[in-house]
């Protein structure tokens, strides 16, 4: 581009404050990239949930546990078409630290509902021989270094020691993918017999049911049905669908989408008016300049763009920069696997990130470029007199 130097010239008259500027830019791209990685963390078991699957729990609270015999009954139902249950388990590894989800399953049946944990037939075939036999996820393998073979201990302050034994010991049989991205690969299932077997208290009780739905359009109806099949009774039900039940966990700690947006909001202001401050000085300071381009022959809407262009140059330098950066920082490893189970940067998010670079740029520099367009030529050689 034949203007490049004009543009690389205004960018360098005063250095200092385009790095300020730049750097600014920078920090805020690289928090809305962290913001967008944290959401997705703490909410994409929403949008990783089926539409055909429901969850139904004790009405009261997830805490509080339903009876295993519950799961023929809501068989019956019409409209279900598979049920498993889980329970959590709240096994600790080695240290109080070292936390992650483990639940015990009936494994045919947990893998028949979950297709996007993806094991190999082979690893599926041990894992309904080895009584003591479980499955985990290839974050949480590879976060504590296990394989295929080895013999790991866990303690439960919820479920107390086994029968017979000092702590639970599981033999892991097989270490399974998430079939998206995005999937959570942090969690632990085990065998249900062997738990039913092995623990002192609260025999027969699952902690929730997860039902599969052959048409997820009559999802009301069938919720509606299963609730109305144990009203009344001790163990009351609420069925709900998969991402509502997933959202439910989120927003204990506060609804992460109006936080990021909010945070997002008064950063992108906040950096507007500091790029905005940055391109209306810039302007004055060359009000002859921009007076003798336009004497030689350079017209309004050529130097419009040329101050439309400058300020996009910064915002979007410094806006890539910052979500370049902060991608590189993601991907390179999750910095607290036990609290956050999925850290990506998630493709929108990125894509948003680029988008609000150049709205910025466009937006900070609109007002300068407007008046350099409209500056006459004999006003700005008399002010640069």
């Amino acid at each position: 581009m034949k203007f490049l130097p004009l543009i690389w010239a205004g960018l360098k008259r005063k250095k200092l404050r385009t790095a300020l500027t730049l750097l600014s830019i920078f920090i805020a791209f690289m928090l809305f990239a962290f913001l967008g990685a944290l959401k997705q963390a703490l909410s994409g078991g929403v949008s990783m949930a089926g539409l055909d699957r429901l969850i139904v729990r004790h009405k009261v609270s997830l805490i509080q546990t339903l009876p295993e015999s519950y799961k023929a009954r809501i068989q019956g139902v019409a409209g279900v078409a598979a049920v498993c249950h889980q329970t959590w388990f709240g096994g600790i590894y080695q240290d109080p630290k070292n936390f992650f989800p483990n639940m015990p399953v009936e494994p045919a049946e947990f893998c028949a509902m979950f297709p996007e944990f993806v094991l190999s037939d082979a690893e599926k075939s041990a894992w309904l021989n080895t009584r003591t036999g479980a499955v985990v996820g290839r974050s949480t393998a590879k976060r504590f270094n296990w394989k295929v073979g080895d013999r790991i201990p866990l303690r439960s302050p919820i479920w107390l020691e086994p029968i017979g034994q000092s702590q639970w010991q599981f033999d892991i049989v097989g270490i399974f993918d998430g079939a998206k991205k995005g999937s959570d690969t942090s969690q632990l299932f085990f065998r249900y017999d062997y738990f039913e077997e092995a623990r002192q208290r609260e025999k027969g009780q699952v902690g929730w049911y997860t039902v599969r739905i052959a048409d997820p359009d009559q999802a009301a109806k069938i919720a509606t049905a299963i609730d109305r099949e144990f009203a009344n009774s001790p163990y009351e039900t609420k069925t709900e669908p998969e991402g509502a039940f997933a959202q439910g966990f989120a927003q204990q700690i506060g609804d992460i989408g109006s936080i990021v947006m909010a945070v997002v909001g008064a950063v992108f202001f906040t950096i507007l008016l500091v790029a905005g401050n940055t391109m209306v000085q810039s302007v004055r300071e060359r009000t002859e300049e921009l007076g003798v381009l336009k004497a030689i022959g350079f017209s309004n809407v050529l130097v419009l763009l040329l101050v439309l262009i400058e300020s996009c140059c910064i915002a979007i330098i410094g806006g890539f920069g910052g979500l370049g950066i902060a991608w590189l920082i993601i991907a390179s490893g999750n910095p607290i696997p036990s609290l956050l189970p999925v850290f990506i940067l998630p493709t929108q998010s990125l894509v948003t990130g680029a988008g609000l670079a150049v709205a910025l740029g466009l937006v900070a520099g609109a007002l300068p470029a407007w008046q350099a367009m409209r500056l006459r030529i004999s006003e700005a050689l008399r002010r640069g007199a």
